[in-house]
């Protein structure tokens, strides 16, 4: 049984859904801001905001919400050493999908214990993602690790990996 099922991890569970929404809006609002601005530095913030609901979506079995967590991350930290505004601007839109679809799972597993994605079609979703990985190929950096740190890239799984976790 899965820790999002089992009734003994409900209270965990329901907090994490808690806190979830409540940074999923912060995200919404950095997304927002990078529109007003246009300062990378919001997209490199994303990154470190939507991690912090990587790990914990892990910790508590939330498999899919942690992959997804994990390619919004690694877009907006590639994005936020590109340059193209107008390939940016397409990031931005893809980064409010992510939220979305978090936001649908989020209150999935709030009510039937589960990682449901309704109502968006995530074919088209994982086209535009495989679209911008082949935009930011030359980009090695996709955390905010640098200099030392840098060595662990290769640890660093790809959009298409990713993509190929969540099956599409």
């Amino acid at each position: 049984m899965s820790m999002l099922q089992d009734p003994e991890m409900a209270e965990i569970v329901d907090d994490f859904c808690k806190e979830s929404e409540k940074i999923y809006e912060q995200l919404e609002e950095m997304l927002e801001d990078y529109e007003e601005t246009k300062d990378p530095k919001k997209l490199e913030e994303f990154g470190q905001v939507i991690d912090r609901i990587m790990g914990a979506a892990k910790s508590v079995d939330a498999v899919q919400t942690g992959v997804y967590c994990e390619l919004g991350k690694t877009i907006s930290y590639k994005a936020s050493q590109s340059m193209d505004k107008a390939l940016l601007d397409i990031v931005v839109a893809v980064l409010f999908d992510t939220v979305e679809i978090l936001q649908v799972m989020n209150k999935n597993i709030e009510k039937i214990k589960e990682e449901k994605v309704s109502g968006i079609n995530l074919e088209t979703f994982s086209t535009r993602l495989r679209w911008l990985a082949d935009k930011f190929k030359d980009i090695q950096r996709s955390s905010v690790a640098i200099g030392a740190n840098e060595k662990q890239l290769g640890d660093q799984k790809s959009i298409d990996d990713l993509l190929s976790d969540l099956g599409l």
